[in-house]
């Protein structure tokens, strides 16, 4: 039986945002399937990110990657910075890119009063 999914969604495990990422993907992901894992640092151990992405990729044929980080991350905390929080990010689209050129992967940074920001 084939099971394929449209996206994987990678986000910190912190409680504080779970509701903000159910009505981002709600709003985001209307329509579509995904996979979701949460990670205390989301993508800051890019190991433990890719491994899951490729068995992402390889079973359940993906298209898209969601990175979100958040303010205030306790896995990061005095380097919690918007500015280190976009420069991981930034390197977790290279290595995906580098392994998964076809996945589009959209990067997110999460404010503490619900707001997303996209990272270029």
């Amino acid at each position: 039986m084939v099971h394929t999914c449209d996206a994987l969604v990678v986000c910190c495990i912190d409680f504080r945002f779970q509701k903000h990422i159910r009505e981002f993907t709600d709003k985001n992901l209307s329509g579509k399937t995904f996979d979701l894992v949460g990670f205390a640092g989301s993508s800051k151990d890019l190991k433990t990110v890719m491994k899951q992405l490729g068995i992402s990729v390889r079973l359940h044929e993906i298209k898209e990657i969601y990175l979100i980080h958040h303010e205030n991350c306790g896995a990061y905390g005095e380097e919690s910075t918007f500015t280190r929080h976009s420069q991981d990010l930034v390197k977790a689209r290279s290595a995906i890119f580098a392994k998964y050129p076809d996945l589009s992967v959209y990067l997110y940074y999460l404010h503490l009063d619900g707001e997303f920001e996209k990272v270029f």
